[in-house]
Order: C-alpha cells, then sequence, then structure tokens
C-alpha cells in the first residue's frame, strides 16, 4: 500500500503596507521640550553658568545704574518737600485801610478743593500773654509773642515736631492749655516739660493756662516759633475769640499747585477775593521739577547703555554656546531628530539659560542697590520697569542669538555636522 505524497508547502507572504501621503513627525510634549532643553544646561554646568554669567551681570548692571540713582532722587525730593514746595499760605490783605476778615467756615471750603490734601489754620486773638512767677530770680515777660489759636491738625500740614510735652487733642483744646513755640518758650524759661507734678503756667489775658508742650523750631511757618498756642474752642471760649482765620495753611498736589493758587481767592473770600494774599509757590518746587527731569533723562541714558552692553553679552554667549554643540546637533539628526526638534531643542535652551540668567542678575542688583542705599541713608527704591524690562530683553535677546545659529545648524546634513565639530 502505497502512502500518498504530502500536499506542497506553500509560504504565504504578508503584503506590504502601503504609505499613503508623508509620513508624520513625531511631536514631542511640551514636558518633553522642557527636558530636552534643560539637558545642555544640567550636563555642562560650568558653561551654562559662564554663559548666564554675561546675562547676569548685565541685567544687573541696568537694575543697579536705576535703582541707585532712583533711590538718591527720593532722598533729594524728601529734602526738598521739607522746605514747603507743596504748601501755600493764604491770609487777609495786609495793607492801609485793610479790613477783610476770613469768614470762620474758610478751612471747610478750601478742604472741599479737589487736588487739596490738607488744611489748617490759626488766628490772632489779641491777648498778651506773661509769666509773673520768678524763675531763677529772674522775671520772665512774654512782650513780642503772639497768641494763636490753633487747631489740631497744624502740625501734620505745616510739618512740626512736639520736642517735649504734647500737642492739643480732643480733650486739650477744650481747657485752658497751651503749647510754646521754640523761641517762645525761651523767652518766657520754660524749657522741658515735667512728665509728672505740676506744669508751668502762662497768663493768657486774665486766665491761666498750663503749658502742656514745646514745639522744636517750624522752618516752613517760622511766626509759629514766636507763638503761644492755645485751642481754638478754648480761645473762644477765654480770650473772646471770634472765630475767624487769620492765616491758613494749604497743602496741595504739586502738579496741581497752580491751580489751586488760583482758585482760593475766590474760595475763601467770594465777596472780595482781592481782599485775599496768597503766597507763590516756592522756589523748591522749581528746583523739584527741575531735579525731576533731569533724573529721568539721565535714568532713560543709563538703562539704555546697560540694556545694549548686556544685549552684546547675550548674544556672544548665545552664539558661542550653539557653535560648540555643532557635533550634539549632527548626531541627534542621525538619529532621527527633525530640524524642528533641534529649532526647539535650542529656542528652549536659549530662553531657559537668558531667563535664569536674568532673575540671578535681578537678584545681584537689587542687593547692591540696596545694600548701597542703606548705606548713604537713602530711602530703598527700585523701580518695577527696569526688572520686567531686564528679564524681557534678556529672553528676547536670547531667543534672538540662540534662534539664527540654531536654524543654520538644523540645516546642516548629519554627516556634515559630525564633521566640522
Amino acid at each position: 500500500m502505497t502512502t500518498p505524497a504530502a500536499p506542497p508547502r506553500t509560504t504565504t507572504r504578508r503584503p506590504r503596507r502601503r504609505i499613503d501621503g508623508p509620513v508624520r513627525p513625531v511631536r514631542l510634549a511640551p514636558r518633553d521640550l522642557l527636558s530636552l532643553g534643560l539637558l545642555g544646561l544640567r550636563t555642562r554646568r560650568l558653561r551654562a553658568a559662564l554663559s548666564a554669567l554675561g546675562i547676569s551681570i548685565g541685567v544687573a548692571t541696568m537694575v543697579v545704574v536705576t535703582g541707585i540713582p532712583a533711590s538718591s532722587q527720593r532722598a533729594l525730593m524728601d529734602e526738598i518737600s521739607a522746605l514747603g514746595s507743596d504748601m501755600l499760605r493764604v491770609q487777609p490783605f495786609q495793607g492801609e485801610g485793610a479790613q477783610a476778615r476770613l469768614p470762620e467756615e474758610s478751612v471747610d471750603m478750601v478742604r472741599r478743593i479737589g487736588p487739596v490734601t490738607g488744611v489748617s489754620a490759626v488766628a490772632n486773638t489779641h491777648a498778651e500773654v506773661q509769666r509773673s512767677d520768678l524763675v531763677g530770680g529772674e522775671d520772665f515777660s512774654g512782650a513780642g509773642l503772639s497768641v494763636l489759636a490753633a487747631r489740631r491738625d497744624l502740625l501734620d500740614v505745616v510739618g512740626g515736631k512736639v520736642l517735649s510735652g504734647r500737642y492739643f487733642d480732643a480733650a486739650d483744646e477744650r481747657f485752658p492749655t497751651a503749647v510754646l513755640g521754640h523761641k517762645a518758650a525761651h523767652r518766657l524759661g520754660i524749657g522741658e516739660i515735667p512728665a509728672t507734678g505740676p506744669a508751668p503756667e502762662v497768663r493768657i489775658g486774665r486766665a491761666w493756662f498750663t503749658v502742656i508742650g514745646v514745639l522744636h523750631s517750624v522752618p516752613l511757618s517760622s511766626d509759629l516759633d514766636n507763638a503761644v498756642l492755645t485751642g481754638w474752642p478754648a480761645a473762644r471760649r477765654l480770650l473772646r475769640f471770634e472765630g475767624n482765620p487769620t492765616v491758613l495753611y494749604v497743602k496741595a498736589r504739586e502738579e496741581h499747585l497752580e491751580d489751586v493758587r488760583r482758585v482760593l481767592p475766590a474760595t475763601v473770600f467770594p465777596e472780595q477775593p482781592g481782599q485775599v494774599q496768597v503766597s507763590r509757590p516756592s522756589d523748591a518746587l522749581a528746583a523739584k521739577r527741575a531735579t525731576r527731569n533731569t533724573f529721568s533723562s539721565l535714568f532713560l541714558g543709563l538703562a539704555g547703555i546697560a540694556l545694549l552692553v548686556g544685549g552684546v553679552g547675550v548674544a556672544n554667549t548665545m552664539v558661542i554656546s550653539v557653535l560648540e554643540r555643532r557635533r550634539d546637533i549632527g548626531l541627534r539628526r542621525a538619529l532621527g531628530a527633525t530640524r524642528g526638534h533641534i529649532r526647539v531643542q535650542f529656542l528652549t535652551e536659549s530662553v531657559a539659560l537668558s531667563l535664569l540668567g536674568a532673575l540671578a542678575g535681578i537678584l545681584l542688583g537689587v542687593l547692591a542697590a540696596v545694600g548701597y542705599a542703606a548705606h548713604q541713608h537713602w530711602p530703598v527704591v527700585i523701580p518695577p520697569l527696569p526688572l520686567a524690562g531686564g528679564c524681557l530683553s534678556a529672553v528676547l535677546i536670547g531667543m534672538a542669538a540662540g534662534v539664527y545659529p540654531s536654524l543654520r545648524a538644523a540645516r546642516l546634513p548629519p554627516t556634515e555636522a559630525l564633521a566640522s565639530a
């Protein structure tokens, strides 16, 4: 019996898959792009630190050359403001036959003017002051001293300070209490106000007033140095004071000071505005404005120079950084990386390197500016514009400096990129 022959074996081939259209390249996730861009910073830390150093120096220079002059400007502006560059003095016209008196409600009327930031008043009571008790065997007289009714907010407006004791509060101004100007206290033989025990007294008119405070010299209003101040309600009750202010002290925003000066006469005395005198803005205001304009021009010039120096440093370091890594570019191209991958990798690295350098430069610049301002006893001022401008300019310049070399390297064939390394 014969065995039937086995059927011939047939080999089945799988049909080849046809690819219709171009092959889509693999897209990297943002996390992978960030990790790939930071790879050069992690593996070449010294080179990255040296590259970021140029960026840091440029940004730090910009912060320092703007922060230190800004602190100096603020200190100078504070000194000029202390000279009364924002204050006006209002009083009735002083002349032959002048009988104008400011109305009682003039303080409230001036306070309604928009740019006004503060207003206070004093009034001459025309009372006489004396101290007849013997102090050290000497009789102290108050001849030549003026007795002024003062409001509680007077020191805030004129920039006065208490040397000893205290100023009027809501209770003190209703009782027979007095605060002496710096020279008036010396004339009356009154120095430091005791914290405990009986306080010195002065006789004003027919009443005795307890002295509760002595003022420092007031540079903005020297007439207060020779004055004996009493509370406004107490003066009306005890000194037969009618309540009409003699002098108004007005503080306003400096940019609107001239406008406030023009409307003050009609506001204070609508019936006869010509009978009201308003002081002119002090020369300190003109000096302050000229100084501000000069410093603004200086800031722009220094910031522009520092930004230019920083930009050159960023471009130089980023171009060298990209050119030194052409071999890495060729190797990645040989392993299948596309030109887009190369461009995005180096763009990410450029932005990261520039941002890290900018942040380090801001920190160094702020520390240097704060330290110098503290050493000079200036107020610390760090303009926010150089901080934001330093980061933005460093990133933009880093991108511009890193994109072009990476584009050029991405166009090279892998073999040529490896051979040129």
